[in-house]
């Protein structure tokens, strides 16, 4: 699957008169470039643990409070290339200055798994040739990809999708690995259901998933 620019219009929203708008704006892009951020600080910046957290919450604190996305012209950058500056920006300044932003700079951001961030990063280890770039961007797929697959978890739970998810999940996430990937027979033994019933709910899985990528 093609994974999609930014959306303009998010970015655009981050400079609505209504508060909602911009706050739902805002928290979009801050769930979907959180952890990409977090982690390049880890690497690129070399920035302790704890100072990373401080630092990733308080560069979207200070992103919201100065409209640093207002001035996103897409002629010119990626979204995600701006942000990086933006950020690399934020963080030699932080440093010259010696002064952080206590965690949250007053802004009432979402929920962050810091935790979780650290765990990956431990796993996946830094990228190959330490090409920033390439694994920012791989990073901020890797987010949307997660944020999709919770969205369509959510849908399906709330519309009693239990079981297209269920095959979704073992087919196409468990599954990846075409050696271990079950066939549609297996997943209709399984399941106690036909297979065709199989092929159209994962079709419509698919489908959503997709919408809610490029949403």
């Amino acid at each position: 699957m093609a994974f999609p620019l930014t959306r303009r219009s998010v970015v655009r929203a981050t400079a609505s008169a209504d508060p909602e708008t911009r706050r739902r704006a805002f928290d979009a892009l801050i769930a979907a470039y959180w952890k990409p951020v977090y982690k390049y600080l880890r690497l690129k910046w070399r920035v302790p643990e704890e100072d990373a957290e401080d630092l990733t919450q308080g560069f979207f604190a200070r992103a919201l409070e100065k409209a640093f996305f207002d001035r996103f012209d897409p002629e010119r950058a990626r979204f995600r290339t701006y942000l990086r500056t933006c950020l690399d920006g934020f963080v030699a300044n932080e440093r010259q200055s010696a002064q952080r932003l206590k965690r949250g700079g007053g802004a009432e951001l979402v929920s962050l798994d810091f935790a979780g961030a650290e765990a990956e990063l431990i796993r996946q280890g830094p990228p190959e040739g330490g090409d920033m770039e390439e694994y920012f961007h791989r990073e901020w797929v890797r987010s949307l990809f997660a944020l999709a697959v919770d969205g369509l978890r959510r849908r399906c739970a709330e519309t009693g999708k239990s079981i297209p998810f269920a095959l979704f999940e073992r087919y196409d996430l468990e599954g990846s690995d075409a050696a271990r990937r079950p066939s549609y027979a297996d997943l209709a033994r399984e399941m106690a259901i036909p297979e065709t019933q199989v092929t159209n709910y994962l079709a419509w899985a698919r489908r959503e998933f997709r919408r809610l990528v490029l949403e």
